[in-house]
């Protein structure tokens, strides 16, 4: 057991999945939430009832709602808060968090000038070490052990290496990348695309159709996110391909399900009340329109989604749409030799 605690912030059900993770690897961790309530539940309880019922609460995992004593027990500290929500409840404790490692598994945008999880951590703590952890990383099946692998992100090597020290385990891997822009782009994107997936599949389409709409999915992803500055191969792992696969097939999907019930014909409020939970696409899709405009960016899929949710098209037509378009190269970043890459164009969309 290592003497100092791990800190995980928020009670959703990655969060916990996460928390169990760092116990089942000798490692005491603290997980915090915003509800007093919630705590007691799982401390009485010794599981998650409410976000990953049936999963036993690891002996080492301490739920808490003190969050100032949370923070001051812990240097390295992931934070799996939904996204509109992290802001508002970290900015309080910005002076705590200056000397801390901050892990965002966050994802999500913020639509105020287009800031990622990590940027809003810098904005709060710019003294802290920041990384990101992405992937393809259902919180059930990570909870559950099946195996899996995901990306701790950063320029940071020390940071890196001691994400992959207390979370590297059995069942669960975990690559490093020094891309941390472009690995949180593509877990936040990948939502928006999971939201149509989950609609083709409620509504009987093909294999090959829902086959087509994942690979333009990644083509469009990709494009949008070299726009901005990011490294397209970082697109080709885990991060990118990875989690849009997981993210567009499964039924354990968040986003998946919310476009699984407005295939069946629910209103998209509906849908995401009989969620229950954040499904942070919807609030991404808004955000992404708006920038893919602004930076002149080809994204049909989003642009077809947004008509869905936002101005009565159906998804019949989105795909009609698409398929009347004048055909494109399939990956834009090969040369016409078709071997290398291009060069990445700029963050700021030169």
């Amino acid at each position: 057991m290592t003497q100092q605690p791990i800190a995980v912030l928020g009670g959703g059900s990655f969060g916990t999945a996460i928390a169990n993770l760092l116990a089942e690897n000798g490692n005491a961790a603290r997980l915090w939430m915003r509800d007093a309530a919630q705590a007691e539940t799982m401390r009485r309880e010794r599981q998650n009832p409410r976000y990953l019922k049936g999963i036993a609460l690891h002996p080492s995992v301490e739920p808490t709602a003190d969050l100032d004593a949370t923070l001051q027990a812990c240097e390295l500290v992931f934070v799996a808060l939904p996204s509109s929500a992290l802001r508002k409840a970290l900015a309080p404790v910005a002076s705590t968090l200056g000397s801390k490692w901050l892990v965002s598994t966050t994802k999500g945008i913020e639509a105020d000038g287009f800031r990622l999880m990590s940027d809003i951590l810098q904005d709060i703590a710019p003294t802290a070490r920041i990384g990101v952890l992405s992937g393809p990383n259902l919180a059930r099946e990570v909870a559950e052990h099946a195996l899996t692998a995901s990306v701790i992100a950063s320029e940071d090597e020390a940071l890196c290496r001691r994400v992959q020290a207390v979370l590297h385990g059995r069942t669960f891997r975990v690559y490093a990348s020094p891309d941390r822009f472009g690995v949180e782009l593509g877990g936040a994107l990948k939502n928006v695309y999971a939201i149509i997936a989950g609609m083709a599949a409620a509504m009987g389409m093909g294999e090959n159709t829902k086959s087509m709409l994942i690979t333009r999915a990644l083509a469009e992803m990709t494009r949008f996110a070299v726009r901005l500055g990011a490294n397209p191969v970082t697109f080709l792992g885990l991060a990118g391909v990875g989690d849009l696969i997981v993210t567009c097939t499964s039924p354990k999907s968040r986003n998946f399900q919310v476009g699984h019930a407005l295939g069946e014909g629910l209103s998209l409020d509906q849908a995401v009340s009989r969620l229950g939970e954040v499904a942070e696409g919807v609030n991404t899709l808004k955000v992404l329109k708006c920038k893919a405009e602004e930076v002149q960016v080809y994204m049909p899929l989003v642009a077809g989604l947004h008509a869905i949710l936002f101005e009565g098209r159906t998804l019949e037509q989105v795909i009609d749409r698409l398929m009347r378009a004048e055909p494109k190269t399939d990956v834009d970043f090969l040369s016409p030799d078709g071997f290398s890459f291009r060069a990445p164009l700029t963050k700021e969309g030169s």
